[in-house]
């Protein structure tokens, strides 16, 4: 990873990291649950779903909880992020996971974070969901020239709601990438370098490394941490662009928008905020805190204070 300033090309990737995030979220929103699509009848603009075109989900608004803790407090400290978290639960978003709800909904009732990760995951011990890795890409933004600061965060912020092994290698293997190819490294390179580092076990590593070769028939797309990070790599690996890759992870249908958000956020660091298609920059909306009249783009666009 490169030391020194910032340079504009840097800054230029940092800021499609964060915009194609919920440029992805919005386009796959109207397309969760759905089918496959068949290439002949790709969605390439923002629809209406369960809220209106061009809306982010959970997936985005708890990025922006995660970048604010970030702003607030380094390093990471998870007791004000999971307050940040139950906060935003309490306003009843449409779209939470239901691991999600039950840890914060103890964390609400006072229960420790840990305390209440720990006995959800107990009472559900295969849960793996992706809820810890749509969230991640703020941590590569602020530490992307710390590998160790980085691996430590990404861990952390995953283990206030999801503490299962997978999870947590599943951000660490995203933001591995993310600070690569904010840094310039191609999507391949930093792709090769994250499968030697972030610590996959061994079946996960497997399933990821031959993701690249699968058909897109063969891709599940679920809402298991492991179907969307498989995604996410095939998206960012089998196309040339920004657009194309979002457009085809958001096209897989199931849990379109996470897996669409979790590639618009590798995508966007590896070409950078001026790739993102004009017209869905100028669609992007949503709000944080939720009910603010908040605006997407200005939110995370230079606005937000990346931590340098």
């Amino acid at each position: 990873m490169m030391n020194g300033p910032p340079d504009g090309a840097l800054l230029d990737r940092a800021r499609g990291c964060a915009v194609g995030a919920a440029a992805g979220d919005a386009l796959g929103m109207p397309l969760e649950f759905k089918p496959l699509r068949p290439l002949h009848a790709l969605v390439r603009d923002m629809l209406p779903g369960r809220i209106s075109a061009g809306s982010f989900t959970d997936d985005t608004e708890m990025a922006l909880a995660l970048a604010e803790s970030l702003l607030a407090h380094r390093p990471l400290d998870p007791d004000d992020l999971a307050r940040r978290f139950a906060a935003w639960a309490e306003t009843d978003p449409p779209d939470i996971g239901v691991h999600t709800r039950r840890v914060l909904s103890q964390v609400a009732r006072g229960v420790p974070w840990r305390e209440a990760a720990s006995a959800v995951q107990a009472a559900h011990p295969n849960s793996a969901g992706n809820g810890s890795l749509m969230r991640c890409w703020p941590v590569a933004l602020v530490y992307w020239r710390r590998p160790d600061a980085l691996r430590a965060a990404s861990i952390l912020q995953s283990d206030v709601t999801h503490p299962h092994p997978d999870c947590a290698a599943a951000c660490v293997f995203a933001n591995t990438m993310i600070a690569d190819l904010l840094c310039g490294a191609a999507p391949q390179v930093a792709f090769e370098r994250a499968l030697a580092s972030a610590g996959l076990a061994s079946d996960f590593r497997a399933m990821i490394e031959a993701a690249p070769g699968r058909r897109r028939e063969e891709l599940a797309n679920s809402g298991w941490v492991r179907h969307t990070l498989e995604s996410a790599v095939w998206g960012l690996l089998t196309t040339s662009s920004f657009e194309e890759a979002v457009v085809q992870v958001a096209n897989l249908g199931d849990d379109a928008d996470t897996a669409a958000s979790v590639t618009g956020a590798l995508a966007g660091a590896a070409y950078g905020l001026d790739a993102i298609p004009a017209r869905w920059r100028a669609a992007l909306r949503g709000a944080w805190p939720v009910g603010s009249d908040t605006i997407c783009p200005p939110r995370i666009l230079p606005g937000w204070r990346i931590a340098w």
